[in-house]
């Protein structure tokens, strides 16, 4: 699975077909239980379902020097998948959230208050 960092929030991703799929980076993990960091991406063209849930995938990856995702590896043991059912059913559970008291600012749908001490709910 190769994919290259577009963005610090996006991921291009080549599937297997070879074509290229623009995703948006949901958040990323780190597991000390299988020494591995994990990243959580929706493609940027996926449409929302009847219930307004849009497509998600998750893959492994190892972090560059440079802070990037780099290689995604695909997930391949149900141990893992049922980690990362369990990371996202907690963020989904638990929305976004602005990591400073003071921002006034309400976050959007992509958990951005847009202040300068904003990041990624992880």
């Amino acid at each position: 699975m190769e994919n290259q960092l577009e963005k610090q929030n996006q991921l291009i991703l080549v599937d297997e077909d070879g074509t290229e799929v623009l995703c948006n980076i949901l958040f990323t993990f780190d597991s000390d239980e299988f020494g591995k960091s994990y990243v959580l991406f929706s493609p940027v063209s996926s449409e929302e379902n009847e219930d307004g849930e849009v497509e998600v995938a998750a893959a492994s990856y190892i972090p560059q020097e440079d802070g990037t995702v780099g290689e995604l590896n695909p997930i391949e043991t149900d141990e893992e998948w049922e980690l990362v059912e369990s990371v996202l059913a907690q963020f989904d559970e638990e929305g976004c959230d602005c990591c400073c008291e003071d921002c006034e600012e309400e976050c959007d749908e992509d958990c951005d208050c847009g202040c300068e001490h904003h990041h990624h709910h992880k």
